[in-house]
């Protein structure tokens, strides 16, 4: 747990000093990271509480696996990568002619992301599993009743069951992951920079929302480490795409 907590902080910074040895500019990095937080974490959440918790339909969406792969798929598709674009467009504009930006945009997004859900959640997994080890759970339960109590119960349950696989898994996924959203940083860029090239733009937002929305009904029928497996192919895929356009736009 603590080598994948490591991980989630370090891979970022790998790649935001590798891609600025390359020539790429630091300030694309962190708004990255700014988009990911503002479109994914707070929009696109916003949205969901909408849909799913306040709406009728909400209840039918996520009884639906096929439905609730489509929803996500595209809910995510449709806010980061229009996240992009609107960085590219405004904040980022004057940075357009350094085509590694778009790379280190990518570590950004996908960085902060890898801090957030990979480090910070190994991250309190492991202090809780350190209590656990020491006895020390009736403190983490200490006042709490009902729902709480289950809910946090659950969670030493979810510790406990964590394995060396269990982690070696995360890992991948977050590489898949960080790869995933560097490629997808490159189509966007280009879609921005040429005119010519606009169609880039939709054609991320459906790459995406294949993506997740295959995650989610792989996920319901195969076991774990082949949902993994086949999040490795689709994001090396992605990269390919993404190596053709840039070789056939970068100006570097």
């Amino acid at each position: 747990m603590a080598l994948a907590m490591v991980f989630a902080f370090a891979a970022p910074l790998v790649l935001l000093f590798y891609f600025k040895k390359k020539g790429a500019q630091v300030l694309p990095f962190f708004v990255g990271c700014a988009v990911f937080v503002l479109f994914a974490l707070v929009l696109e959440s916003l949205m969901h509480n909408l849909v799913l918790k306040g709406l009728p339909v909400g209840e039918r969406i996520m009884g639906n696996t096929l439905l609730y792969a489509l929803y996500g798929g595209l809910a995510a598709g449709i806010f980061e990568e229009t996240g992009r674009f609107l960085a590219f467009k405004t904040v980022l504009k004057g940075k357009l002619d350094n085509d590694r930006n778009a790379l280190m945009y990518g570590a950004g997004h996908g960085g902060v992301e890898a801090v957030l859900l990979l480090g910070a959640t190994y991250g309190s997994y492991m202090v809780m599993g350190i209590m656990m080890n020491l006895g020390l759970t009736d403190q983490l339960t200490a006042g709490l009743t009902g729902e709480m109590l289950a809910q946090t119960e659950a969670l030493f349950d979810t510790v406990a069951a964590i394995t060396p696989l269990t982690c070696a898994l995360a890992l991948v996924e977050r590489c898949a992951a960080m790869t995933t959203h560097i490629s997808l940083s490159v189509l966007v860029w280009f879609a921005v920079k040429k005119s010519d090239k606009l169609g880039l733009f939709p054609l991320a937002i459906l790459l995406h929302a294949a993506m997740d929305g295959l995650t989610v009904i792989l996920a319901a029928r195969l076991p774990v480490y082949a949902v993994e497996g086949c999040l490795v192919v689709m994001a090396v895929m992605m990269a390919i795409l993404a190596r053709t356009v840039w070789k056939k736009n970068a100006e570097v």
